[in-house]
């Protein structure tokens, strides 16, 4: 299997193992990390695996190769499914910095959360942080755009939680904290990629710009066990 085949699988069983809560043949990062899980093996025995992590009324993100439902007789209820691009850059050098970066902390989580909750960037929890290097920008004080790692993986990370204030829309904010968490993964000689759903087409088309390119189309499935 390749690195990019199962990401978060891969993730969770080497370099993001630290965080990995296992049952049978899943994994995931605890709640309030992130709310991604994956599982290895066959279909019916992954999401029976998958329910085993999950208290009631728990939920999980997972990226599947094939639009997918969980088995009936689970009592899983699907909250949301959408077509999810993984995006592969190219390891051009990015352009020099023009912004002036805060590298973001365990102080700065309230206003993480407030930003990702504003934007919808994709899960982000009050520990995602943990999981790398955030990177933010302020203006009269206000965290107004920020973008991290997340999915660690064997020569690969994952460039995520890309979001920037509405109001701060249209000064090259995204880009220029792209390529900021580009060249930090570069640095450690190793390779970018990101997800992005497949309907995002002005995010996709500033990643193309950026020097991501489409590897493969996935489905993430977010999946809920019922409150019995």
């Amino acid at each position: 299997m390749h690195q990019l085949d199962n990401v978060i699988w891969k993730a969770l069983t080497t370099r993001d193992a630290s965080f990995a809560e296992s049952y049978g043949s899943a994994r995931r990062f605890p709640h309030d990390v992130t709310a991604l899980g994956a599982f290895s093996g066959p279909e019916r025995e992954g999401f029976e695996s998958i329910l085993g992590l999950l208290p009631p009324g728990g939920s999980v993100a997972l990226f599947l190769n094939a639009p997918t439902e969980p088995p009936s007789g689970l009592g899983l209820e699907v909250i949301r499914a959408i077509p999810l691009l993984r995006m592969l850059h190219d390891d051009r050098k990015p352009n020099p910095p023009a912004h002036d970066f805060v590298e973001l902390g365990e102080k700065d989580v309230p206003e993480m959360m407030a930003l990702t909750e504003l934007t919808k960037p994709g899960p982000f929890g009050k520990r995602t942080r943990e999981l790398g290097t955030y990177l933010g920008i302020r203006r009269q004080g206000d965290l107004v755009a920020m973008a991290g790692e997340r999915l660690k993986l064997p020569g690969y990370t994952e460039v995520s939680a890309v979001c920037t204030h509405p109001a701060h829309i249209g000064h090259g904010h995204a880009a220029a904290l792209i390529n900021a968490v580009i060249r930090g993964i570069q640095d450690r000689g190793e390779s970018a990629i990101l997800h992005v759903a497949a309907e995002n087409q002005r995010a996709i088309d500033l990643y193309e710009r950026l020097g991501f390119t489409e590897r493969i189309v996935q489905h993430l499935l977010v999946i809920r066990k019922g409150q019995r």
